[in-house]
């Protein structure tokens, strides 16, 4: 059995709710803030029609409704112009300064690394359906689908960039100048993904209780 209880996604899901709708109001740009939620709203859709036949984890959950808590947040300013100079001083002592350089705001790209939770919560879901004989294998799964969705993303961003245009289509592209953000968002995606499958076999003894 899964560590579970009803009141943490109920929870969540009122948190989330509360942040979604306060953030609804008079965001930065209306066309941006349609485009960012979208996809959110169809994942929040999808835990809340398979939670009669699949119940993650209390952290599953916890990890996920702390992501789209973020993208929310995101969406309501553009991810280029969230207030994050603290997080961005922080994240400069990381020296990482190929993928969050100085003098950008790197929120969208720490919110792609934390893209990396929904991996947690395909190895758990992997293990727990016995779809796959092998932690190695769940490991693997998790990495490969958040690879594939953000892909899928960044496909998504260009479309969607090429279609709408204008202040709308770049605000939503977030690239800031940086000719191979693309690339480096998939990176942090799936170096997200990496993260937090292993943690989620590390995990996993606190599922079967």
């Amino acid at each position: 059995m899964q560590s579970h209880s009803h009141k943490m996604p109920l929870v969540l899901l009122g948190i989330y709710t509360l942040l979604f709708t306060v953030l609804a109001i008079n965001p930065y740009d209306r066309a941006t803030w349609w485009a960012e939620n979208i996809p959110i709203l169809i994942v929040v859709g999808i835990l809340l029609l398979t939670y009669p036949r699949f119940k993650f984890s209390n952290f599953a959950y916890l990890l996920m409704a702390s992501f789209l808590c973020y993208h929310t947040i995101g969406g309501y300013f553009t991810f280029e112009l969230v207030p994050f100079d603290w997080g961005n001083q922080l994240l400069s002592k990381l020296n990482f300064d190929f993928i969050l350089p100085e003098g950008r705001n790197n929120f969208d790209r720490l919110g792609h690394f934390l893209v990396g939770v929904f991996a947690y919560s395909v190895v758990e879901l992997s293990v727990c359906k016995k779809w796959v004989n092998s932690r190695l294998m769940a490991w693997l799964l998790g990495v490969f689908v958040l690879g594939f969705w953000a892909a899928s993303y960044e496909i998504i961003e260009m479309v969607y960039a090429v279609t709408e245009g204008g202040e709308s289509g770049a605000a939503f592209l977030g690239s800031q100048g940086d000719v191979w953000d693309a690339q480096k968002d998939m990176l942090l995606d799936i170096l997200g993904s990496c993260v937090f499958g292993l943690l989620a076999l590390f995990n996993q003894r606190n599922w079967d209780k």
